[in-house]
Protein backbone atom coordinates (compact mmCIF):
# COMPACT_ATOMS: atom_id res chain seq x y z
CA UNK A 1 0.00 0.00 0.00
CA UNK A 2 1.58 3.23 -1.20
CA UNK A 3 0.91 6.96 -1.20
CA UNK A 4 1.21 8.87 -4.49
CA UNK A 5 0.74 12.54 -5.31
CA UNK A 6 0.15 14.79 -8.31
CA UNK A 7 -1.12 18.39 -8.46
CA UNK A 8 -2.59 20.61 -11.16
CA UNK A 9 -4.33 17.97 -13.25
CA UNK A 10 -6.56 20.72 -14.73
CA UNK A 11 -9.39 18.56 -16.04
CA UNK A 12 -12.15 19.73 -18.38
CA UNK A 13 -14.21 16.58 -19.04
CA UNK A 14 -17.46 18.54 -19.08
CA UNK A 15 -18.49 18.82 -22.76
CA UNK A 16 -19.46 22.44 -22.14
CA UNK A 17 -15.97 23.39 -20.95
CA UNK A 18 -13.06 23.65 -23.35
CA UNK A 19 -9.69 24.32 -21.72
CA UNK A 20 -6.93 22.81 -23.87
CA UNK A 21 -3.77 22.80 -21.78
CA UNK A 22 -1.32 22.24 -24.63
CA UNK A 23 -1.34 25.99 -25.32
CA UNK A 24 0.98 26.12 -22.29
CA UNK A 25 3.64 23.90 -23.85
CA UNK A 26 4.52 20.40 -24.98
CA UNK A 27 4.44 18.98 -21.45
CA UNK A 28 0.64 19.44 -21.56
CA UNK A 29 -0.01 17.63 -24.85
CA UNK A 30 -2.74 14.98 -24.32
CA UNK A 31 -2.22 15.43 -20.58
CA UNK A 32 -5.51 13.89 -19.42
CA UNK A 33 -4.91 10.60 -21.23
CA UNK A 34 -1.30 10.51 -20.11
CA UNK A 35 -2.31 11.07 -16.48
CA UNK A 36 -4.89 8.28 -16.71
CA UNK A 37 -2.51 5.82 -18.36
CA UNK A 38 0.29 6.49 -15.88
CA UNK A 39 -2.13 6.41 -12.94
CA UNK A 40 -3.57 3.03 -13.96
CA UNK A 41 -0.09 1.63 -14.47
CA UNK A 42 1.22 2.75 -11.07
CA UNK A 43 -1.68 2.96 -8.62
CA UNK A 44 -3.57 0.00 -7.15
CA UNK A 45 -6.92 -0.02 -5.39
CA UNK A 46 -5.31 -0.21 -1.94
CA UNK A 47 -3.14 2.87 -2.62
CA UNK A 48 -3.92 6.54 -1.97
CA UNK A 49 -3.32 9.52 -4.27
CA UNK A 50 -3.08 13.08 -2.94
CA UNK A 51 -4.18 15.84 -5.38
CA UNK A 52 -3.31 19.28 -3.94
CA UNK A 53 -5.32 21.63 -6.06
CA UNK A 54 -6.25 22.89 -9.51
CA UNK A 55 -8.29 19.79 -10.18
CA UNK A 56 -11.12 20.97 -12.44
CA UNK A 57 -11.69 24.01 -14.66
CA UNK A 58 -15.40 23.99 -13.76
CA UNK A 59 -16.84 27.11 -12.16
CA UNK A 60 -19.73 25.36 -10.38
CA UNK A 61 -19.90 22.11 -8.45
CA UNK A 62 -22.50 20.60 -10.78
CA UNK A 63 -20.18 21.25 -13.72
CA UNK A 64 -17.22 19.60 -11.97
CA UNK A 65 -19.01 16.25 -11.62
CA UNK A 66 -17.63 15.01 -14.95
CA UNK A 67 -14.10 15.54 -13.65
CA UNK A 68 -14.73 14.26 -10.12
CA UNK A 69 -16.43 11.12 -11.44
CA UNK A 70 -13.48 10.51 -13.76
CA UNK A 71 -11.10 10.72 -10.81
CA UNK A 72 -13.36 8.55 -8.66
CA UNK A 73 -13.21 5.75 -11.23
CA UNK A 74 -9.41 5.64 -11.20
CA UNK A 75 -7.68 3.12 -8.89
CA UNK A 76 -7.02 3.97 -5.28
CA UNK A 77 -8.48 6.32 -2.73
CA UNK A 78 -8.01 10.04 -3.28
CA UNK A 79 -7.41 13.01 -1.00
CA UNK A 80 -7.95 16.45 -2.53
CA UNK A 81 -6.98 19.97 -1.47
CA UNK A 82 -8.29 23.15 -3.04
CA UNK A 83 -6.32 25.12 -5.63
CA UNK A 84 -6.72 28.72 -6.75
CA UNK A 85 -8.58 27.61 -9.91
CA UNK A 86 -11.00 25.29 -8.08
CA UNK A 87 -13.87 27.76 -8.04
CA UNK A 88 -16.37 24.87 -7.91
CA UNK A 89 -15.12 23.92 -4.41
CA UNK A 90 -17.82 24.94 -1.95
CA UNK A 91 -19.24 23.47 1.25
CA UNK A 92 -16.77 20.92 2.65
CA UNK A 93 -19.49 18.82 4.28
CA UNK A 94 -21.39 18.57 1.01
CA UNK A 95 -18.23 17.61 -0.86
CA UNK A 96 -17.35 14.90 1.64
CA UNK A 97 -20.81 13.38 1.37
CA UNK A 98 -20.47 12.77 -2.38
CA UNK A 99 -17.99 9.91 -2.79
CA UNK A 100 -17.95 8.12 0.58
CA UNK A 101 -14.37 6.99 1.24
CA UNK A 102 -13.27 7.06 -2.42
CA UNK A 103 -12.56 10.81 -2.42
CA UNK A 104 -11.82 12.82 0.72
CA UNK A 105 -11.80 16.61 0.44
CA UNK A 106 -9.33 18.06 2.93
CA UNK A 107 -9.97 21.42 4.58
CA UNK A 108 -9.12 22.49 8.15
CA UNK A 109 -8.54 18.86 9.19
CA UNK A 110 -6.21 15.94 8.50
CA UNK A 111 -6.49 12.47 7.00
CA UNK A 112 -4.68 9.38 8.29
CA UNK A 113 -3.17 7.24 5.52
CA UNK A 114 -0.87 4.28 6.19
CA UNK A 115 -0.02 5.51 9.67
CA UNK A 116 0.78 9.02 8.41
CA UNK A 117 -1.20 12.23 8.88
CA UNK A 118 -1.88 14.12 5.65
CA UNK A 119 -2.24 17.83 6.46
CA UNK A 120 -2.38 20.97 4.39
CA UNK A 121 -4.18 23.91 2.88
CA UNK A 122 -4.41 25.81 -0.40
CA UNK A 123 -1.92 28.48 0.66
CA UNK A 124 -1.38 31.81 -1.11
CA UNK A 125 1.41 34.03 -2.33
CA UNK A 126 3.77 34.95 0.51
CA UNK A 127 5.09 38.33 1.74
CA UNK A 128 8.42 37.87 -0.10
CA UNK A 129 6.59 37.90 -3.44
CA UNK A 130 7.27 41.14 -5.33
CA UNK A 131 3.55 41.51 -6.12
CA UNK A 132 2.30 40.91 -2.56
CA UNK A 133 -0.40 43.43 -1.56
CA UNK A 134 -2.47 44.36 1.47
CA UNK A 135 -5.32 42.28 0.06
CA UNK A 136 -2.97 39.31 -0.21
CA UNK A 137 -1.98 39.77 3.43
CA UNK A 138 -5.55 39.00 4.56
CA UNK A 139 -5.73 35.81 2.50
CA UNK A 140 -2.24 34.77 3.58
CA UNK A 141 -3.16 35.13 7.26
CA UNK A 142 -6.37 33.15 6.75
CA UNK A 143 -4.46 30.35 5.06
CA UNK A 144 -1.98 30.23 7.92
CA UNK A 145 -4.90 29.63 10.29
CA UNK A 146 -6.24 26.90 8.02
CA UNK A 147 -2.88 25.18 7.88
CA UNK A 148 -2.47 25.29 11.64
CA UNK A 149 -5.98 23.85 12.11
CA UNK A 150 -5.02 20.98 9.83
CA UNK A 151 -1.73 20.36 11.64
CA UNK A 152 -3.46 20.45 15.02
CA UNK A 153 -5.83 17.73 13.78
CA UNK A 154 -2.96 15.33 12.99
CA UNK A 155 -3.29 12.02 14.81
CA UNK A 156 0.07 10.48 13.86
CA UNK A 157 3.65 11.27 14.81
CA UNK A 158 4.62 11.46 11.14
CA UNK A 159 3.01 14.29 9.19
CA UNK A 160 3.31 14.94 5.46
CA UNK A 161 2.43 18.49 4.45
CA UNK A 162 0.64 19.54 1.27
CA UNK A 163 -0.14 22.92 -0.24
CA UNK A 164 -1.31 24.07 -3.63
CA UNK A 165 0.85 27.20 -3.66
CA UNK A 166 4.56 26.88 -2.87
CA UNK A 167 5.21 27.64 0.81
CA UNK A 168 7.46 30.57 -0.11
CA UNK A 169 7.94 32.68 -3.25
CA UNK A 170 11.75 32.81 -3.16
CA UNK A 171 13.69 29.78 -1.93
CA UNK A 172 16.05 31.77 0.27
CA UNK A 173 13.19 33.63 1.99
CA UNK A 174 11.06 32.24 4.83
CA UNK A 175 7.29 32.26 5.39
CA UNK A 176 4.74 31.58 8.07
CA UNK A 177 3.82 28.36 6.27
CA UNK A 178 7.37 27.09 6.67
CA UNK A 179 7.39 28.12 10.32
CA UNK A 180 4.23 26.13 10.99
CA UNK A 181 5.63 23.05 9.27
CA UNK A 182 8.74 23.36 11.44
CA UNK A 183 6.72 23.90 14.62
CA UNK A 184 4.76 20.69 14.02
CA UNK A 185 7.75 18.54 13.08
CA UNK A 186 6.89 18.09 9.40
CA UNK A 187 9.81 16.72 7.37
CA UNK A 188 8.25 16.46 3.88
CA UNK A 189 6.16 19.10 2.07
CA UNK A 190 4.65 18.75 -1.41
CA UNK A 191 3.08 21.50 -3.51
CA UNK A 192 1.98 22.42 -7.05
CA UNK A 193 0.97 25.66 -8.83
CA UNK A 194 4.37 26.26 -10.47
CA UNK A 195 4.56 25.64 -14.22
CA UNK A 196 7.08 25.98 -17.04
CA UNK A 197 10.81 25.49 -17.21
CA UNK A 198 11.63 28.93 -15.79
CA UNK A 199 9.22 28.43 -12.91
CA UNK A 200 10.73 25.03 -12.14
CA UNK A 201 14.18 26.59 -11.82
CA UNK A 202 13.09 29.36 -9.44
CA UNK A 203 10.89 27.48 -6.97
CA UNK A 204 11.87 25.89 -3.67
CA UNK A 205 13.13 22.31 -4.01
CA UNK A 206 15.21 20.17 -1.68
CA UNK A 207 16.05 20.64 1.99
CA UNK A 208 15.60 23.97 3.73
CA UNK A 209 15.71 24.31 7.53
CA UNK A 210 15.44 20.53 7.92
CA UNK A 211 12.38 20.10 5.67
CA UNK A 212 12.37 18.57 2.19
CA UNK A 213 10.24 20.51 -0.32
CA UNK A 214 8.95 18.88 -3.52
CA UNK A 215 7.18 20.33 -6.56
CA UNK A 216 4.52 17.95 -7.92
CA UNK A 217 2.63 19.91 -10.57
CA UNK A 218 1.49 17.61 -13.38
CA UNK A 219 3.69 19.19 -16.05
CA UNK A 220 6.76 18.99 -13.80
CA UNK A 221 6.03 15.27 -13.21
CA UNK A 222 5.37 14.68 -16.93
CA UNK A 223 1.81 13.65 -15.98
CA UNK A 224 3.02 10.74 -13.82
CA UNK A 225 1.93 10.47 -10.17
CA UNK A 226 4.97 10.26 -7.90
CA UNK A 227 5.23 7.74 -5.09
CA UNK A 228 5.97 9.58 -1.84
CA UNK A 229 5.70 6.70 0.66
Amino acid sequence: MSIFAIADIHLSKNPGISKPMDIFGDRWIDHENRIENNWRELVHDEDTVIIPGDISWAMKLEDSIYDLNWISELPGKKVMLKGNHDLWWTGINRLNSMYEDNIRFLQYDSVTVEGVSICGTRGWITPDDDEFTEADEKIYRRELLRLESSLQAAECDEIIGFMHFPPVAKPMSFSGFQQLFEDYGVKQVYYGHIHGEEGFKRTIQGEYHGIEYHLISADYLNCKPVKIK
